[in-house]
């Protein structure tokens, strides 16, 4: 086969995608960057193409510190262009069909300061309002349980029947967990429940749908909504001098969590609070603290800002 081979075929899968799956031409264009990089790393030769060789190509990748992302691009940009020349009879099969690509690394959750979750409950402590009341109750119990946010607007009025300051919540798969609330969450939720029969639905069926929810709405679910209460919760950071973009229900959850392990919590009690059924899952929260030390030590130790200084 002549040099231009690989090249001449990787134009051909070019124009193949852009009539048939109508690419765009940044998506052309990273295509062929993509196909570009196999040929010069496995040579002009498609039907010489070994499995092996293209593993040999993502170890050396790896070992240049390419994200896994990117290579997990570059050989799904290579699988498809192999598929393509196998179904036009320029090769017999596809060496990099059972190849998997690199796993990517689990991403961190986001999570808030104690001091940023302090100045949301200051400003959330600012709105006397029903509307307030209800959003600074949803709020003490979201950090004082760590309940998934459907878990909190789903709340039902019997779970707070129990009288020993710790609620019942029915997670996922159905399955049940005790949770503990915090003196301030349970001074809230009576100062909630002091005026939320004032926020019911006037109508008789929407009330009756209503009323078995501890945060009532005039919606078909009969409660808030969890995009309701997002946008309260980003308006609220808004007014607590805070980036909304970065504040959410789930970044709450995970301050519970973080905080809790930071202050000397074990690992199995904050899965069961939770209502997480693998504590492998528990264990992100132990690797954001694990950052949270590498930056203070960076940013704080005297002698990396001695090095900084020498640098």
């Amino acid at each position: 086969m002549d040099g231009q081979n690989m090249k001449s075929q990787i134009e051909r899968f070019l124009e193949m995608i852009s009539a048939e799956r109508g690419a765009s031409d940044n998506t052309l264009a990273a295509y062929g960057r993509d196909l570009n990089d196999w040929s010069q790393s496995l040579g002009e030769a498609a039907e010489t193409i070994t499995t092996p060789d293209i593993e040999a190509v993502l170890a050396s990748w790896a070992a240049s510190g390419l994200a896994a992302s990117t290579t997990g691009r570059k050989l799904s940009s290579l699988k498809q262009f192999l598929t393509f020349l196998q179904s036009e009879g320029d090769i017999a099969s596809n060496p990099a069909f059972n190849i998997r690509g690199p796993k990517r690394g689990r991403p961190l959750p986001k999570i808030m300061s104690e001091d940023d979750v302090e100045r949301l409950f200051e400003a959330a402590e600012m709105d006397e309002t029903s509307k307030g009341v209800r959003r600074l109750c949803m709020l003490e119990i979201l950090y004082a349980a760590g309940l998934r946010v459907t878990e909190l607007v789903s709340l039902r009025r019997a779970a707070l029947m129990r009288g020993d300051g710790c609620l019942i919540i029915k997670g996922k798969g159905g399955k049940e967990r005790l949770v503990p609330l915090t003196p301030a969450a349970l001074d809230a939720i009576k100062a909630w429940l002091a005026v939320r029969a004032d926020t019911l639905p006037a109508n008789i069926d929407a009330k009756k749908r209503a009323d078995v929810f501890v945060f009532p709405s005039r919606g078909k679910s009969g409660h808030i909504t969890r995009e309701m209460f997002a946008v309260e919760l980003k308006n609220l950071a808004i007014k607590a001098g805070l980036q909304p973009s970065k504040i959410s229900p789930h970044v709450l959850r995970h301050a519970f969590a973080t905080h809790l392990l930071a202050r000397g919590a074990d690992l199995r009690s904050v899965q069961t609070l939770l209502g997480h059924s693998d504590i492998s899952t528990t264990q992100i929260y132990t690797h954001v603290l694990d950052e949270r030390l590498k930056e203070l030590v960076q940013s704080s130790h005297p002698m990396s800002k001695l090095k900084d200084s020498e640098s």
